[in-house]
């Protein structure tokens, strides 16, 4: 289970309390999931930014990355608003929730290895709730390669492409996505019309069970 209270990764531990000590308004600890406990969408992202999720207590609230992907759930039925402004707001995902393949901040927005194998056992747990057939949506690489880990894949068994398609032996089925952040979206390598491709296949793979 998620422990929010989680210090096992030394490096994350001790940025988080300078972060806390530098920025005492901010949530800095292990960040939740967020959204519909019982979803068959899961949206994986990276890690928290440091003036997002960091501070607020919610994936992708408070920084450039959510803006496209909260009116993108908005947009397909899964939001009941389309953004997020703060953990407290009354914002509900239905059928939806929201993780990261590393819950607590890493410098510079970069996790190691090792921290992303120690925190992997809290993703395979969260990926152990979604109904069979449901969908992971993985935002990038890291998050990518993180289901693989938490599902028992190698790395090489599925190869991360925009809106490519894996079914999981768990009976799970990933969707890959380039990740929303901005520069993702500024240099245009993510278009919004992109992100929505992902957001109908997913939408088509869900009215299909």
């Amino acid at each position: 289970m998620f422990d929010p209270d989680c210090r096992q990764c030394p490096r994350l531990a001790a940025f988080l309390d300078q972060v806390k000590a530098d920025h005492p308004d901010y949530y800095a600890r292990p960040v939740p999931p967020f959204g519909d406990p019982a979803a068959r969408l899961l949206i994986v992202g990276l890690a928290p930014g440091m003036h997002g999720a960091n501070a607020s207590g919610r994936p992708f609230t408070g920084d450039y990355a959510g803006i496209l992907l909260y009116e993108t759930l908005h947009r397909f039925g899964f939001g009941s608003k389309p953004e997020s402004l703060s953990a407290d707001d009354d914002l509900i995902l239905t059928d939806c929730r929201i993780t990261n393949a590393v819950k607590c901040l890493p410098p510079q927005n970069k996790p190691v290895g090792s921290e992303i194998n120690t925190c992997n056992q809290y993703l395979a747990q969260e990926l152990s709730t979604v109904p069979r057939s449901g969908v992971i949506v993985a935002l990038g690489l890291v998050a990518h390669n993180a289901v693989l880990k938490a599902v028992g894949l190698k790395q090489s068994t599925c190869k991360f492409a925009h809106d490519a398609h894996h079914q999981l032996p768990n009976g799970l089925q990933l969707i890959d996505s380039y990740h929303c952040s901005r520069y993702n979206t500024q240099t245009r390598r993510l278009t919004p019309e992109m992100f929505q491709e992902v957001f109908v296949h997913a939408r088509a793979l869900l009215n299909a069970l």
